[in-house]
């Protein structure tokens, strides 16, 4: 009985999903193997988290290893990531030496990403001289050697971004990178499409107290983008909404926008019964085309839920 007993179980388990199947009640869903992960033979059902790929391998001006990288974010949510700070990365060689690696520039900018969405550097600097910060490490001295691979001490956090706790639901993970499988020819800025993600001018958005949030306009200018917003306050008292200057990202997976915390910017006071109005802008080059845009928006007293707008006809 010792041996019989325990098998029991997961008999009865197998023969009563069996009968279920047969009477309609489960259903097991087809296998898409261009799901990018979300449910095949041994892969998760659930997100994956942050990937890292090897967009190019090369010798740096100093005669250091350089790898060019690009981010998806595969962890289902809306999120934030960077490297941990003054941590190397690791870079291990296919005959089992090991080294660090100083240089190491991943991150998001600050921005928070769409799911599904990857990108391959940001805006940094000032407002005044704004510059690109592609995503790449350096490891000095090194030398690629078949089966090398680079491990990256990260932290991200999802959901909602909360201005009082802003590592509030931080996760730390490490990210193996193979220099053996580098991919040139990535397409951004979507990756895995998210059924209803996805809004388009016009449509509100329903901010704290009631107030709606509206993208009015969206034109391109002479040094970038021009956006027009609009906030309508339905309830019996003035309110006071804040937005994050909102970023860009397009085709060539860079996204555009010096990242400011949306919890501090000037929050337009609108008054009851009416709608107040203003312009955000953010430089991008004009022969950057498919973009989309990212605002984050209070929904809760200084909590920000992040949406993206389809700007691709700009």
């Amino acid at each position: 009985m010792r041996i019989i007993k325990p098998l029991l179980i997961p008999i009865a388990a197998g023969i009563l999903v069996l009968i279920l199947a047969a009477g309609g009640y489960v259903v097991i869903p087809p296998c898409d193997p261009n799901d990018h992960g979300w449910g095949c033979g041994s892969d998760s059902i659930l997100a994956k988290g942050w990937i890292a790929t090897a967009t190019n391998v090369s010798t740096s001006d100093s005669g250091d290893l350089r790898v060019d990288l690009t981010i998806l974010n595969e962890t289902g949510e809306w999120s934030s990531m960077q490297a941990v700070p003054e941590k190397p990365a690791v870079l291990k060689t296919g005959d089992g030496q090991t080294s660090d690696c100083e240089s190491v520039f991943i991150s998001t900018g600050g921005h928070y990403l769409a799911p599904g969405f990857q990108m391959k550097g940001f805006t940094s600097g000032t407002v005044a001289k704004p510059k690109t910060q592609l995503l790449y490490i350096e490891c000095k001295g090194a030398k690629l050697v078949s089966g090398s691979k680079l491990t990256v001490d990260v932290s991200y956090v999802t959901g909602q971004y909360n201005y009082y706790d802003k590592t509030a639901g931080e996760s730390k993970t490490k990210l193996d990178i193979d220099l053996d499988k580098v991919s040139k020819d990535l397409k951004y800025p979507i990756v895995t499409p998210v059924e209803g993600l996805i809004i388009k001018p016009g449509d509100k958005i329903a901010g704290l107290n009631e107030v709606s949030l509206t993208l009015a306009d969206a034109k391109r200018t002479n040094n970038g983008l021009e956006f027009q917003w609009q906030a309508f306050n339905p309830s019996d008292y003035p309110s006071a909404l804040h937005v994050g200057p909102p970023p860009v990202l397009g085709e060539d997976g860079i996204l555009y926008g010096i990242f400011k915390d949306p919890g501090s910017v000037s929050a337009p006071l609108t008054s009851p019964g009416k709608t107040t109005e203003w312009t955000t802008t953010v430089n991008v080059l004009p022969e950057v085309k498919g973009l989309y845009l990212m605002v984050s928006v209070e929904t809760g007293t200084r909590l920000f839920n992040n949406y993206v707008f389809d700007i691709t006809d700009k």
